[in-house]
């Protein structure tokens, strides 16, 4: 099963939920698509560590063969190449890697260099959970290569866990597409109730069943609640609002290790969450 953590903002404790759920599970492995700021990784220590540079295409114009027509510069929606007298202009960090620019040159002038963008880490914690997380380089706009990369690291034999970036843009979409089942957190103020709506557009038009994880509970008011039983979306676990866990979060602890009622109701939401994805 492909489980993807989501919420329609940051802070609301996706990373939580998921480094949580992994260590409540066996035979699992723990992906942090979270790649502008990556941070399950605190929780653990890594053994066996490698890297993988991840690059993408960017055009190199063969000067001897450019007419300078200036089709390539009108096609591209990102403005990556401007032409101008007897010269192309290529503008690495707008390019989106489409290579729609060498489909429209009419003289084959393009070919390509490539460029880093971001770096994969993968290792096993010393809880045996196989670890793979992204990590997009300080100025880059493009978090879906990265992403994309990541995925490729699924381990179809294992429980996959995503921990996916926050908000409901296209990083959001491509982490959580192709997932089995969508774990949205949130927390019970009107502020989370508003990202929340955002998220469940976005799952319900994707067609991937979903339910909702209310971190921090008891702060706020009843409104996600109301919500949440008005559109019949399932709450699937409460995190209490607690001292205890907050500061085992700030030592970089995960509750589920030293709270074992936590552990039980992490392992119990594993069971609800199979039930919901069909067979």
């Amino acid at each position: 099963m492909k489980i993807s953590i989501a919420s329609g903002k940051g802070g609301t404790g996706k990373t939580t939920v998921a480094v949580n759920l992994a260590l409540s599970l066996s035979n699992v492995q723990l992906i942090d698509a979270d790649v502008e700021e990556p941070n399950a990784q605190v929780f653990f220590k890594l053994k066996d560590i490698d890297e993988e540079e991840i690059t993408v295409k960017v055009p190199s114009i063969d000067k001897k063969t450019c007419t300078y027509c200036g089709k390539c510069a009108s096609f591209c929606a990102y403005n990556a190449l401007a032409v101008v007298k007897q010269k192309v202009l290529v503008f690495p960090e707008l390019c989106h890697a489409c290579t729609g620019c060498a489909l429209v040159c009419p003289v084959d002038a393009i070919d390509w260099d490539y460029r880093a963008v971001g770096k994969l880490r993968m290792g096993m914690t010393l809880e045996n959970i196989a670890f793979v997380e992204g990590e997009l380089n300080t100025g880059e706009a493009m978090a879906i290569p990265v992403i994309k990369a990541l995925k490729k690291r699924i381990d179809q034999n294992k429980i996959v866990i995503l921990d996916a970036p926050p908000g409901t843009s296209c990083p959001v979409i491509e982490t959580i597409q192709d997932t089995d089942v969508v774990l949205l957190v949130t927390e019970p103020t009107p502020f989370g109730l508003h990202d929340l709506k955002l998220a469940v557009d976005v799952v319900k038009t994707m067609g991937i069943p979903f339910g909702v994880i209310i971190n921090r509970d008891g702060i706020g008011d009843d409104r996600v609640d109301t919500y949440c039983e008005r559109e019949n979306i399932p709450i699937l676990l409460r995190i209490p609002h607690d001292r205890h866990i907050a500061a085992l979060y700030s030592k970089g602890v995960a509750f589920v290790t030293e709270i074992s009622e936590m552990k039980e109701a992490f392992q119990e939401l594993y069971k609800k969450i199979s039930r919901m994805v069909k067979p």
